[in-house]
């Protein structure tokens, strides 16, 4: 894609994402396979390959700038990539920024788009950041809008734990969050999850 194009869209995508609009964003496959109570979905997701580096926690610059320079051509191919969402952040708070997920060891990592993961994604250039694969799992989300604040989190955490608990279900990792849209969409029109992988 031609490198003016490529953010041009990008921009276009970023100003939609203000009111809501995700329908650009490519998006893991998932399937949900149960409801639970007060809306908890349980999903059953596909693989998924993500690039990924390591994190200092909520709000780190540098690590998100590493995995933007990876899908802006910082790879063997010189290819740009494509965003995609939710963002993804567990264990330590970060900045919410399409597309980011933070795992519970301090790691950011964007999904890459699934044309681009069914091509071979491109090795990185950039020291410190790498490709994975994410097999098949099962995650149970509990969805909500509004501005993500540390106090607005932990409250859908525990409300999402509840339900597991009440249901018998055991997570198997500690709760991460999953945003959909940009950091200045309009709050009551974000889509934002709490989520915990489940056990086999």
């Amino acid at each position: 894609m031609d490198k003016l194009l490529y953010y041009a869209v990008t921009l276009i995508e970023s100003v939609l994402g203000v009111f809501g609009v995700r329908s650009f964003y490519d998006q893991p496959r998932y399937a949900v396979v149960e409801w639970l109570d007060r809306g908890v979905e349980i999903r059953a997701y596909e693989r998924r390959v993500a690039v990924e580096t390591d994190a200092r926690g909520q709000g780190d610059g540098e690590a998100f700038g590493r995995l933007f320079r990876y899908i802006t051509g910082a790879n063997r191919a010189g290819d740009r990539i494509a965003m995609t969402a939710p963002v993804e952040a567990g264990g330590q708070r970060i900045a919410m920024t399409v597309p980011v997920e933070q795992g519970t060891g301090g790691t950011m990592r964007f999904f890459l788009p699934h044309a681009v993961a069914a091509a071979g994604a491109p090795e990185p250039t950039e020291p410190g950041v790498r490709l994975v694969e994410v097999p098949p799992e099962r995650i149970a989300a509990l969805r909500f809008s509004g501005r993500i604040t540390p106090e607005a989190r932990a409250g859908q955490e525990r409300v999402l734990v509840e339900v597991l608990r009440e249901a018998g279900r055991a997570p198997a990792a500690p709760p991460f969050f999953m945003g959909y849209d940009p950091p200045f969409a309009l709050p009551f029109l974000r889509r934002n999850e709490v989520a915990v992988r489940l056990g086999a």
